[in-house]
């Protein structure tokens, strides 16, 4: 089942018990579809946006979020590595994950501390696999 946000994002339910909800920043339409998609069938619930601003909407206005999951390279002023930091000093334990076919490893990065780094392309299941094991903890 699919629901929209009121802020243009897209929720994807999960129909599994367990629902980590994971906050995916991804500006590319059909990765994002795609990667919303392998996430709910994991068990997750995903709020899907495609900019910093819509994400950070997201986060302000109080809405539950488990594990930031953010391209680095996204529209606007704000990047991915921007976005994490403003998320962290808005939620300080919030996991964060990085994805990005400009970048390959973390520090090349102004990542957060204990941020995770997966560059693209990525297989779906095996980041799904990840963030279980990261919602777990």
């Amino acid at each position: 089942m699919v629901r929209f946000g009121t802020d243009g994002g897209e929720w994807v339910m999960a129909t599994q018990a367990h629902r980590s909800r994971v906050l995916l920043v991804e500006d590319e339409f059909l990765l994002c579809d795609m990667i919303s998609e392998a996430l709910a069938e994991h068990g997750f619930e995903v709020y899907a946006v495609a900019n910093a601003r819509d994400a950070l909407q997201h986060l302000t206005c109080g809405s539950p979020c488990d594990i930031l999951l953010t391209d680095i390279n996204l529209p606007g002023s704000i990047d991915g590595a921007a976005l994490a930091r403003i998320a962290r000093e808005l939620r300080p334990n919030l996991p964060v994950v990085y994805a990005s076919g400009s970048y390959s490893k973390i520090e090349q990065l102004d990542a957060v501390s204990g941020a995770i780094f997966v560059p693209k392309p990525y297989n779906p299941d095996k980041l799904c696999e990840m963030l279980s094991e990261m919602a777990a903890h």
